[in-house]
């Protein structure tokens, strides 16, 4: 009969590692506490033996399940799927795992995931965005759940909170908009209902052509679904008006690049007749042609933060106060700088 091989332990590859069993464990669990030398002995000694970790047991010594769930509106948009790698990435360096779910921007459907989640068994929970059901928060602070809210800090008070004001970077691109002599403007947004990203985006861009005295006409201030068809809608709508702005501020980069690939089908030049801008910057916007100016959002800077901050709030280490980051106005040629006489609207037949 063939000699079955014993499970690698954590005690040989402490041996192999010439350390303490404790130290190996440490290098495992907490690597940020074990000196760079030591954790790439153990880390080697891990790899040469291939040993892996008994999740059960590990559980059961420290009482947690080394599993921070996140509950995301859609995975559809690449701006939400774009954070995933870096939030992943920064809580495996940490010991935690991942997991995820979605619920399509259905506030209920969002208690039952959460709630799937919370039975399979978690240390943490992420929230995206602020406006969540009552029946959310009760079911974390029920089950003492730590939990954090990252993307937005529109709208909340609560202290664990990462993100990037929308209302502000709204309104700092309106302005850019409006300093290329843009003052007909038409606005594109996602559903503002339990969407406190999509409300301040949209407060952010009235605000800043409130500020410069400029009327926007009731058709032009348009609410399409976030996609690709959204953004070619808002296009059509548009045309069937009667008449084109001289620029398109859309609220998602998804909006803009339906809206630009709507333009190309309906003989729209862009940025000659119809200016367009985005936000988010995701990977497509610079892929376009012509190149979309956009918001750059720290998505890949809101993962790494995210999960330094749910573990410090898991080991009750975490300051009581809201981390804001900064967005950029990311200038590509979507958006033409207007001459004096060229500020009329356009009728398009």
């Amino acid at each position: 009969m063939r000699k079955v091989k014993r499970k690698v332990r954590l005690e040989d590859v402490a041996r192999e590692a010439g350390v303490s069993l404790g130290t190996a464990s440490k290098a495992l669990s907490s690597p940020d506490k074990v000196k760079p030398d030591t954790l790439k002995k153990v880390k080697d000694a891990v790899a040469r033996m291939g040993y892996v970790r008994n999740g059960v047991a590990r559980s059961l010594a420290s009482r947690k399940t080394w599993r921070v769930a996140v509950v995301y509106p859609t995975l559809k948009n690449p701006m939400f799927s774009n954070s995933i790698d870096s939030l992943q990435q920064s809580l495996l360096s940490m010991g935690y795992q991942l997991v995820i779910g979605s619920h399509e921007y259905n506030k209920k459907y969002e208690i039952k995931v959460l709630q799937a989640l919370v039975e399979s068994g978690i240390d943490g929970a992420i929230l995206v965005g602020t406006d969540h059901d009552d029946a959310v928060f009760q079911m974390l602070v029920r089950y003492e759940i730590p939990y954090l809210m990252m993307w937005s800090t529109d709208e909340t008070s609560y202290p664990h909170t990462v993100g990037f004001s929308n209302r502000r970077a709204a309104y700092e691109i309106a302005k850019h908009v409006i300093s290329c002599g843009h003052r007909q403007v038409a606005l594109c947004g996602g559903p503002e209902e339990n969407n406190e990203r999509s409300r301040q985006r949209r407060a952010g861009f009235l605000a800043a052509l409130e500020e410069e005295n400029i009327d926007i006409k009731a058709e032009w201030l348009i609410e399409t679904p976030f996609s690709l068809d959204g953004g070619r809608e808002v296009v059509k709508r548009l045309l069937a008006s009667g008449e084109l702005p001289t620029v398109l501020i859309c609220g998602t980069d998804l909006h803009a690049i339906g809206a630009m690939h709507q333009c190309q089908l309906s003989d729209i030049d862009v940025p000659g007749e119809l200016s367009i801008t985005g936000f988010d910057d995701i990977e497509f916007a610079s892929a376009m042609s012509p190149g979309l100016t956009t918001v750059r959002v720290p998505m890949h800077d809101i993962g790494i933060e995210v999960a330094r901050a749910i573990v410090a709030i898991i080991d009750n280490e975490a300051p009581v106060e809201a981390l804001e980051l900064e967005t950029v106005i990311i200038e590509r040629e979507s958006l033409r700088l207007l001459k004096n006489n060229e500020t009329d609207v356009k009728t398009k037949d």
